[in-house]
């Protein structure tokens, strides 16, 4: 069972400036609660008891929200002194991390894709990172995944207009001991720096899950999450 949680929560959140001023993205208020509430709601709900926020801009306003605990979830923070892209985010995040298998989300998107599964998943085969993929149609913001029979991933397709695919939903599981077989700055992306470059190297598979799935990252479904958020449930 997968118990332990990185949420990357250092985001600047650039495109939500004009309509969520002087907080960092993951704490923007939807239904007058922060979108970090939710997504930790959800990770209780999955059994993960120990959170690791991964913090940079306005670090602050996370850490006097949630202090050391939130409900009975552990948490504690691993803050950036400088900007280290989410793949440096992660690695310096792993650090923190206890277990050998740790679940990793984006702290703008909601995913209800189950760890649990996606855990046995990864297990199974024996994979060194396992993505959960998310089925979409017409859409033009997201890159694209592609896979083999074996769902082991065999390309990442740059963003453009596609009418179906598979996207990156921002869960991922990661064997923490992965990043020390890399050579890897301190600062580097974690999907052109590290899967793209490396994938070929890498047991990197696709867990494919149709649960719900929005990313808050742009006005727009920014306000769709006050609508749909009223009624989600684990």
């Amino acid at each position: 069972m997968i118990k332990e949680a990185i949420v990357l929560a250092g985001g600047f959140g650039t495109r939500l400036q004009s309509v969520v001023k002087e907080l960092p993205k993951s704490m923007a208020p939807i239904n007058h609660k922060p979108f970090l509430e939710y997504l930790l709601d959800f990770l209780i709900a999955k059994g993960i008891e120990n959170i690791i926020f991964s913090v940079g801009y306005k670090s602050s306003d996370i850490k006097n929200h949630f202090k050391g605990q939130y409900q009975n979830l552990k948490i504690s923070y691993a803050e950036e002194k400088e900007a280290l892209g989410t793949g440096g985010a992660i690695a310096y995040a792993m650090s923190f991390a206890k277990s050998e298998q740790v679940l990793v989300l984006n702290g703008d998107t909601l995913f209800l894709a189950d760890p649990q599964e996606q855990l046995k998943f990864h297990l199974q085969l024996k994979a060194d990172v396992s993505l959960a993929l998310k089925p979409m149609e017409n859409f033009d913001r997201y890159g694209r995944v592609e896979l083999d029979n074996d769902q082991r991933i065999v390309k990442f397709i740059e963003k453009k207009y596609c009418d179906k695919g598979l996207i990156n939903g921002g869960s991922y599981i990661f064997n923490k001991s992965i990043f020390s077989k890399f050579d890897l700055p301190n600062r580097f992306s974690i999907e052109q720096d590290f899967f793209e470059k490396y994938f070929g190297d890498l047991h990197l598979f696709g867990f494919i899950s149709s649960a719900y799935f929005l990313d808050i990252g742009i006005p727009s479904d920014y306000d769709k999450a006050q609508d749909e958020f009223k009624s989600i449930t684990y």
